[in-house]
């Protein structure tokens, strides 16, 4: 295929993902004016962070006074995913120049890693997949900077937006994103006691909640994995 195919049917992909993030996006941008934020402040954390739950812990985190340490640890765990992702799609992209690998690496987001990664998976020998992969980012890139600046923008002038529920779409999108990568035991495992420890500590202070949710899915899987492994290994 050719790069403006690939780059055109990999933004064209990521239409259902745009959908979901659009109320995510727009209540970002409403709390972060209600945080305090100017419009330069809100459009630049979307621009230079372009990670909405790090985006959104981190107004939650400010709002409750904490230190900076803690928040760059808190933001920090929550991203970790991001270094699966990005070694689950180096074996496709290590052969692309530094240039296109370091905005490819920023601009990967769970909904990108999503698509793109069904595109690689495909049997086809495009050599034009990385253009695929841009698309799709990069689409989400701009609607993420967009919704951001009509929540910032307008906003305020809607009541207690954050209050409408809009922010399941975004949720709907993570279930869909989620489910049909559980493939195996470990993995469903993982996700069923990542839930349940989020859920159980829900009310902890600094979402620390969530790190604990993260931190008990990942040991879980990883220990599963192995576990399955040795198996194999004990069979063979």
């Amino acid at each position: 295929m050719t790069r403006q195919h690939e780059f055109t049917q990999g933004a064209r992909d990521m239409l259902p993902m745009l959908l979901g993030a659009i109320p995510f996006g727009i209540i970002y941008g409403s709390l972060a004016g209600a945080a305090g934020l100017s419009t330069w402040q809100a459009l630049g954390m979307s621009l230079l962070v372009f990670a909405g739950s790090a985006q959104f812990i981190a107004l939650s985190l400010l709002g409750a006074g904490v230190g900076l340490a803690v928040l760059l640890l808190t933001t920090f765990v929550v991203n970790l995913r991001h270094a699966l992702y990005s070694a689950s799609l180096q074996p496709h992209v290590r052969q692309l120049p530094k240039r296109w690998r370091m905005p490819l690496a920023f601009w990967l987001t769970d909904e990108a890693y999503a698509v793109v990664v069904h595109r690689y998976a495909a049997s086809d020998a495009s050599p034009n997949k990385h253009w695929y992969f841009l698309g799709a980012a990069l689409a989400m890139y701009l609607n993420w900077q967009l919704c951001t600046l009509v929540g910032v923008l307008f906003g305020q002038q809607v009541p207690n937006l954050e209050a409408w529920g809009l922010d399941f779409a975004m949720l709907a999108t993570f279930i869909g994103i989620v489910v049909p990568m559980l493939r195996n035991r470990p993995q469903v495992a993982a996700a069923l006691v990542a839930a349940g420890v989020a859920l159980v500590c829900h009310g902890l202070p600094y979402k620390l909640g969530l790190l604990a949710a993260a931190f008990s899915g990942i040991v879980l899987g990883v220990l599963l994995e192995r576990r399955a492994q040795s198996r194999v290994l004990e069979v063979c």
